[in-house]
């Protein structure tokens, strides 16, 4: 029987509109979808596999929530891996955000996918070097108590016109220019 999150990835792509610079990324994603045996499995390892997250904003809309990735050791959105019992890449979004940060009640920003990049995971004990091929999302959320889990070092509510100032990749700081002008629109 055919994976129904793969189903689901395939129709959010399909929906997805990339901005310039993410074409190729677009298409890479596009292609590995389809041309893999098992895409969303996080022990598939060439070429990678998909993974989920997103981006939130307080209620106010001025902050945004950020994690120090532990194994990373910078600063990015909370997210993860797709696992089994997800639906597809939200589902999997909306539970990691709050496993690794303990918040909730997320209501979407925008439908469908936000963002996409892949990047480059370092060989970590025993999981070889990889690429992750990131779906992301924005969120709003009036719950704002942190609650992080021993997975990341550190999660915290950032200015939003200050989070460019982190220590983070030029890919996440492309999503937090898009997502201040998301949230500048409402």
């Amino acid at each position: 029987m055919p994976d129904p999150r793969i189903h689901e990835t395939l129709r959010l792509l399909a929906a997805y509109r990339p901005a310039p610079i993410e074409a190729e990324t677009y298409q890479d994603m596009v292609d590995m979808l389809g041309g893999t045996s098992a895409p969303l499995d996080r022990d598939q390892f060439e070429p990678g596999h998909f993974t989920a997250g997103g981006f939130v904003v307080n209620s106010e809309r001025s902050d945004v929530l950020m994690i120090e990735h532990r194994k990373l050791g910078r600063w990015l959105q909370p997210g993860g891996h797709i696992d089994i019992d997800d639906s597809g890449p939200e589902g999997a979004a909306r539970r990691e955000i709050e496993e690794e940060t303990g918040v909730g009640e997320l209501i979407p920003l925008d439908e469908g996918i936000f963002a996409v990049d892949i990047h480059a995971i370092p060989a970590h004990g025993d999981e070889p070097a990889h690429h992750h091929y990131d779906v992301l999302f924005a969120f709003t959320t009036a719950d704002v108590t942190l609650r992080p889990s021993a997975e990341v070092a550190a999660a915290r509510w950032v200015p939003l016109a200050e989070a460019g100032s982190l220590d983070i990749d030029e890919a996440t700081l492309r999503a937090l220019i898009r997502l201040r002008a998301l949230v500048a629109r409402d």
